[in-house]
C-alpha cells in the first residue's frame, strides 16, 4: 500500500487519474486533456501494475489532516503531493510533511515529495522549494529514504518518474 497525501488542492486527485491512465494504456502522460476532478472527501484507491508487480495506491483526502494517522498501519511507502505555485501553502505543507516522517508507523517507508504543479506560470523553482522545505536537514534527520521530484499533474510532467519510483519500492 502506497498513501498518497497532502494539502487540500494540490492536485493528488489529478495525479492519481493521470498515473492510472499512463500505466494502463501505455500512453505519453501528456496526452488528451486533463481529466476533471472534484476535492476528495475520503479515500481513493487505485491499483497499478508495474514491473515489479502491482501497487494499491491510497489518497487520503487533504481535509483528512487529521485522520491519516489511522491510515498510516499497512503502508510501505508514502507520495507526499507540495502546490510548488502556492507560497501562501508552503509552511503547513512543511509541517504536515514533517508530522508524516515524524509518525513511528512510517519510520521504514520510503517517502516521495512531489512539488507539483510546475506548468502554472508563477511556481517556486526545486531549488526554492527545497530551500523553503530545507528538505537538505530533512532528508539528513529522517529514518525514510526520502526522493524528491517536480512534476505537473497537469501536463503529465515527470510522471514517468512516479512510477519507475513506485516501482522501486516493490520488494520482488
Amino acid at each position: 500500500m502506497c498513501l498518497l497525501l497532502g494539502p487540500t488542492a494540490v492536485g493528488k486527485t489529478l495525479m492519481l487519474k493521470r498515473l492510472q491512465k499512463l500505466h494502463v494504456r501505455n500512453e505519453a502522460p501528456e496526452s488528451g486533456e486533463a481529466p476533471p476532478t472534484l476535492p476528495t472527501v475520503g479515500t481513493n484507491l487505485t491499483d497499478l501494475t508495474l514491473k515489479k508487480g502491482k501497487v494499491t495506491v491510497r489518497e487520503v483526502g487533504g481535509c483528512m489532516g487529521p485522520i491519516w494517522p489511522s491510515y498510516y498501519g499497512d503502508c510501505s511507502s508514502v507520495i507526499f503531493m507540495v502546490d510548488s505555485a502556492n507560497i501562501s501553502q508552503v509552511s503547513s505543507s512543511c509541517i504536515q510533511l514533517l508530522s508524516v516522517l515524524s509518525a513511528a508507523p512510517l519510520r521504514g517507508a520510503s517517502v516521495l515529495v512531489i512539488f507539483n504543479k510546475t506548468d502554472l506560470p508563477c511556481p517556486m523553482t526545486l531549488m526554492e522549494m527545497k530551500s523553503l522545505f530545507r528538505m537538505d536537514d530533512i532528508m539528513a534527520s529522517a529514518t525514510q529514504p526520502i526522493t524528491v521530484l517536480e512534476a505537473s499533474a497537469r501536463t503529465g510532467q515527470g510522471l514517468h518518474k512516479v512510477l519507475n519510483w513506485l516501482d522501486s519500492t516493490l520488494k520482488e
